[in-house]
């Protein structure tokens, strides 16, 4: 059950493009030049001179969701949908090219306003997908986790320093006296939760969680997902959870957002996504779990891949692989409908065109 906390993060109509055009040189030193200044309505001339021809990647194309303090919301969808592009234009990695980011009723979506509130950074941070990665191997575990310490000036004194890092260190189950070692000392595990420590070093109120148990194995993975949800419980935190995992999501979401192709096509609570899904799409990916206790539910296998999100469909994004899609969905692009614990963007839904889904549990 969802906890009934105030809003703390409140993202509406998120955008986040990429040009992906080849650069210019390259296309100098692979003789491409020559050629492409010269040839068709999409040359490089062309380009060069009015700005047409770019190749422009919609990876976040207006999203939205809020985050009550104490909640876990999780996104998930498979890989390319743009679920890490909204972790890094949250915490400020990425400038927006639309909408708002509004944290505990402050806008911090533009990278000028974001500037104007430096406590709003501090209140949130973010723990990465690499354990492997994302510490510095020259630097001793002690370094990193004071790091943040120092940076936001909440202690200076060396000795109250290295108290405060035994303590984290202590907090996610490692002793003390691994300050003094090396990242390259320690199992895929435990750099987590060295990465855990150093976040909550800043002493946060939101982390976000950029798929941080997927490069470890599962036994690792159930350790580090129960410390998270004690850490939440005593600490008070809240969570973006970032995931293509769903059995993950189910053991530490309280609301589920299901992404595709930059967009959200259906957002719930936990319990209801998993137990009655609406969109063609989160079906599918239910589906795909494998069914251990051997019901012997009906699935509908959807055919195809996910689009190159360079030239996606026209209408419903899903369209080319929906077994419901018809002819509005293959030229109009369906609005959230507010549902019975969320919302979902489906055609099918709203013309009640959807089958019967029974639950693995049903």
């Amino acid at each position: 059950m969802s906890k009934q906390g105030k809003p703390l993060l409140q993202v509406t109509g998120l955008k986040r493009y990429f040009d992906v055009s080849p650069p210019l040189l390259n296309q100098i030193l692979d003789g491409r030049l020559l050629k492409r200044l010269t040839s068709g309505s999409g040359s490089l001339w062309q380009r060069l001179t009015n700005a047409q021809g770019r190749r422009i990647v919609r990876a976040v194309d207006g999203v939205d969701f809020t985050i009550n303090q104490g909640e876990t919301f999780s996104l998930v969808g498979e890989s390319g949908c743009g679920k890490s592009t909204v972790a890094r234009l949250i915490v400020g990695l990425y400038g927006l090219n639309g909408g708002s980011i509004n944290f505990d009723g402050v806008e911090v979506g533009p990278t000028a306003e974001r500037a104007k509130h430096p406590e709003i950074q501090g209140r949130m941070q973010m723990i990465f997908q690499d354990p492997y990665a994302s510490l510095n191997p020259r630097w001793r575990v002690g370094k990193i986790i004071a790091e943040p310490l120092r940076f936001r000036g909440l202690l200076k004194d060396n000795k109250a320093i290295e108290q405060r890092v035994g303590e984290l260190l202590a907090q996610v189950g490692l002793s003390p006296l691994d300050a003094r070692k090396f990242p390259h000392e320690f199992s895929g595990g435990q750099r987590q939760r060295i990465s855990i420590a150093r976040a909550l070093a800043g002493e946060p109120e939101f982390l976000v969680c950029d798929e941080p148990t997927s490069a470890l194995d599962v036994s690792v993975q159930a350790q580090i997902l129960n410390l998270m949800k004690d850490l939440q419980r005593r600490l008070g935190l809240t969570y973006l959870f970032i995931s293509h995992n769903l059995a993950v999501v189910y053991h530490v979401s309280d609301k589920v957002g299901v992404m595709y192709l930059g967009r959200l096509v259906e957002w719930a609570d936990k319990r209801t996504l998993f137990e009655r899904p609406l969109h063609p799409y989160t079906r599918m990916l239910l589906d795909a779990i494998p069914d251990l206790e051997m019901t012997g539910r009906a699935r509908t296998p959807v055919a195809g891949e996910v689009p190159s999100p360079l030239n996606p469909p026209s209408g419903c994004s899903f369209h080319p692989r929906c077994p419901l899609a018809n002819a509005r969905c293959k030229s109009e692009a369906p609005k959230p409908l507010p549902v019975a614990g969320g919302a979902v963007a489906c055609h099918a839904v709203e013309e009640n065109r959807l089958p019967v889904w029974k639950s693995a549990a049903a």
